[in-house]
């Protein structure tokens, strides 16, 4: 008896001892092994910096920006530590006594509520598994645990967790979470703004200062209560931190980061050089990009885009809840010290509409929306723009109801109640890109409104039809074959039968005529007949291989619309093909990288500015010349804000679908475009003017401010000379005509003098040309 029943126990240990073994290999089958945890300490990616070189990014696979244990601050640490693991540098992966509550409270509970998970359970979960809530999941968190404990040590385990949690906000590591919330770096966090970012870990959404700054602040003092507790602080340096102001600035981070021209050179290294030498080979790459440019670059695309959406209309608010407003009201964000600076962007809860003013409340603080502030929002529109409603007597409760969710813009931050201007984010897209003459190096990309919201960097890949931005290419390419300056067109009806698509009767943008028509002011008014006449009279083949000298590589419509910009071309493509007539008619390739160093510091790539003929240098000068005019007298007078000699010309697409301006100084060339990603209209008279101008003489002018270098006019070749011409005529003054100084090239200074006669037919045309309208 006492045999069978010491077998029973025998053949019942086996049993279990199998069952447990072949559960355990089963649980762990298709586990990562523990060692490969080591692969996740990043690898030596590239680090990239700007041209005055400071580090402005780093590729590595994983998400974040990796730092060392080192260079984050101890009380940060230790504010971690307090919070989600107090017990961390005492146990072995697993904190036993943490477990069994948590399996009483999720037996209290009835399903898997309470985690108990250590750091580093949590960063087994974070690098090797699914963040689904099941028991199987959960013990296979353990004994990764357990693993992770025997391989690493515990220094090396909180600076891989710090590196990979995700704290909210589309930040992953601690670095760029105190970018995203603090704007600086980790090293520089102070034990205030450690406390609140700490506190975010359990779930960053919730505890978020920008979703609730209330309970982000209930957080905060949990951490820094834990904190004490331990003895890591004591209760003053508690109270002194809670009370500390916090400067929330993740929104201006997130702006000025140049993650457009990081993805620009991202992919150039990896076609250049492949996937392992950039997230391994331990590269610097030293970079055109200059960090004032770019951050001029984003904020004035994002302005104008802002100032476009908004005369597009309001598209409504973004949600409404259900609110107390009266206990809203009692809780002011003001006694929480927490900082907003004007300008900023921000999500508010209206408190109180009335017709002129309303209450709203942002990042816990209360402050007031006057109708001055919104009067845009006059028009209501659905998400394709159409108007729903236009309200010519206007309120504020037309729009807003206590409860709705809005955008808001920091107006004026001094005194008890900041004002809030209401904005939307526009659905609309641009982007701009800038180009040192010089040099040819990139000092600045701009590829969309959002990065965060879209990767697609449409500076440079983006290809959309340039509508009259490329109409100086086809001037120049007849000036190139002889006609000046003074050349005289005549902007009259046109029509085409079977024009490779059907019949074709193209117009003017006015819908009107002007008879004789020089070239100058053709181009400074942005004439389509005289346009086309140039390209069917020089060919379309001679338009399409000057385009290619001077840097745009097609593909191209082989008929006469290219002379309205049918092709498709990026704002990269086109701005550095107008940088050829900036540089007397030498190119130089587009430079985003200066030179490369490898893990062993030598030189490995070195790009230095290579210039090639391209066209003439008289050609060139005629062209900006030519260019000139549209600032000055023509389309593009917006840009006469710069005081200084500019070239630039507009451009607009059929039905408004594409707007730009590119333009020129001696010292910057830069394009912006503007337009919507599924080529829907910008709307009525949203031409390159007032659409994309604006933008690039916002840039323009910050970037250009703090240049220091003496303000020039283009300068004049050898070769060009000048003659006083008729501007009637184009042809050589006579002393009872008008008189105006024309640039010739050498041998090209018309022959014929203005006469009576001549100048009576040409007004005749003129006369008649006015009476004919487009229709």
């Amino acid at each position: 008896m006492k045999k069978l029943l010491l077998r029973l126990i025998t053949t019942i240990v086996i049993i279990s001892l199998g069952l447990i073994t072949g559960g355990y290999f089963a649980l762990m089958k298709g586990a990562p092994h523990v060692d490969e945890i080591r692969g996740y300490i990043p690898s030596n990616g590239a680090k990239v910096y700007a041209d005055d070189d400071t580090l402005i990014g780093e590729f590595n696979i994983e998400k974040g920006e990796h730092v060392l244990i080192s260079r984050i601050p101890d009380h940060l640490l230790k504010a971690i530590v307090s919070v989600e693991d107090s017990n961390f540098w005492a146990h072995k992966g697993l904190d036993h006594l943490a477990i069994i509550r948590a399996i009483l409270k999720d037996i209290i509970a009835g399903k898997i509520k309470e985690g108990a998970s250590t750091i580093t359970q949590q960063l087994a979960k974070v690098v090797f598994l699914s963040p689904e809530k099941t028991v199987i999941r959960k013990l296979k968190e353990m004994i990764l645990a357990y693993r992770i404990e025997q391989k690493l040590t515990k220094e090396e385990i909180l600076e891989l967790y710090l590196n990979k949690v995700y704290f909210g906000n589309g930040a992953y590591g601690v670095e760029m979470a105190s970018k995203a919330y603090f704007g600086k770096s980790v090293s520089d966090i102070t034990l205030s703004e450690a406390s609140l970012l700490c506190g975010l870990v359990k779930a960053p959404s919730r505890y978020s200062p920008y979703r609730n700054l209330d309970e982000a602040k209930q957080r905060q003092y949990i951490v820094l209560k834990r904190m004490n507790e331990e003895g890591y602080i004591t209760k003053k340096q508690l109270d002194e931190a809670y009370k500390q102001p916090l400067y929330l600035s993740s929104l201006r981070y997130k702006e000025y980061t140049p993650n457009y021209f990081l993805e620009y050179i991202r992919k150039h290294l990896e076609d250049e050089y492949g996937v392992d030498m950039v997230y391994k080979g331990g590269i610097k790459v030293y970079t055109t990009l200059n960090r004032d440019m770019q951050d001029a670059a984003v904020t004035a695309l994002k302005e104008g885009l802002r100032t476009l959406d908004k005369r597009q209309g309001f598209r409504g608010v973004l949600e409404h809840k259900e609110i107390d407003a009266e206990k809203e009201m009692a809780e002011n964000g003001k006694s929480k010290n927490v900082i907003i600076m004007p300008g900023d962007l921000m999500t508010a809860t209206v408190l109180k509409v009335a017709s002129s003013v309303a209450t709203v409340k942002s990042r816990g603080i209360i402050g007031k929306l006057f109708i001055s502030d919104a009067d845009w929002a006059r028009k209501a529109v659905d998400s394709r723009g159409k108007i729903i409603k236009r309200s010519e007597i206007f309120r504020l409760t037309d729009i807003l109801k206590a409860g709705d969710i809005i955008n808001v813009r920091v107006k004026d931050a001094k005194g008890e109640e900041p004002l809030f201007a209401l904005e939307q984010e526009p659905l609309v897209q641009g982007a701009l890109v800038s180009i040192e003459v010089s040099t040819g190096y990139i000092r600045a990309i701009v590829g969309g409104y959002d990065f965060n919201k879209s990767e697609f960097n449409r500076a440079v890949f983006a290809k959309r039809q340039a509508g009259s931005a490329f109409k100086p290419i086809v001037f120049a390419a007849a000036i190139d074959s002889g006609y000046t300056p003074a050349s005289v067109v005549m902007d009259a009806p046109l029509s085409y039968a079977n024009e490779g698509f059907g019949d074709w009767t193209p117009g003017n943008y006015d819908e009107k005529y002007r008879g004789s028509t020089r070239l100058r002011e053709a181009l400074a008014y942005s004439r389509n007949i005289v346009t086309i006449k140039l390209l069917e009279d020089i060919g379309v083949q001679r338009v399409v291989k000057f385009a290619r000298k001077v840097g745009i590589n097609g593909p191209f419509p082989n008929d006469l619309t290219l002379a309205l910009g049918s092709l498709s071309i990026s704002p990269l493509e086109i701005t550095s093909a107008f940088t050829v007539f900036a540089r007397e008619g030498v190119n130089i390739n587009p430079v985003g990288v200066k030179y490369i160093l490898n893990s062993e510091g030598n030189i490995i790539a070195n790009n230095k500015p290579e210039g090639v003929r391209a066209i003439d240098p008289q050609t060139a000068f005629l062209t900006t010349s030519m260019l000139e005019e549209v600032v000055t007298q023509g389309t593009g007078g917006k840009a006469k804000a710069l005081n200084r000699p500019v070239a630039g010309k507009t451009g607009t697409t059929n039905d408004y679908k594409d707007a730009w301006f590119i333009g020129y100084t001696n010292e910057l060339a830069s394009g912006v475009w503007v337009g919507f990603d599924d080529m829907r209209t910008l709307g009525k008279n949203e031409t390159g003017s007032s659409a994309a101008a604006p933008i690039w003489v916002s840039f323009m002018q910050k970037a250009l401010s703090s240049s220091g270098e003496e303000i020039k006019p283009f300068h004049v070749p050898d070769g060009i000379v000048t003659a006083v011409i008729d501007p009637l005529t184009g042809l050589l003054a006579t002393n009872d005509s008008e008189k105006m100084v024309e640039f010739f090239k050498e041998g090209s200074v018309p022959k014929e003098r203005s006469t009576k006669s001549h100048r009576d037919m040409v007004r005749k045309q003129q006369e008649e040309m006015s009476k004919i309208q487009t229709h």
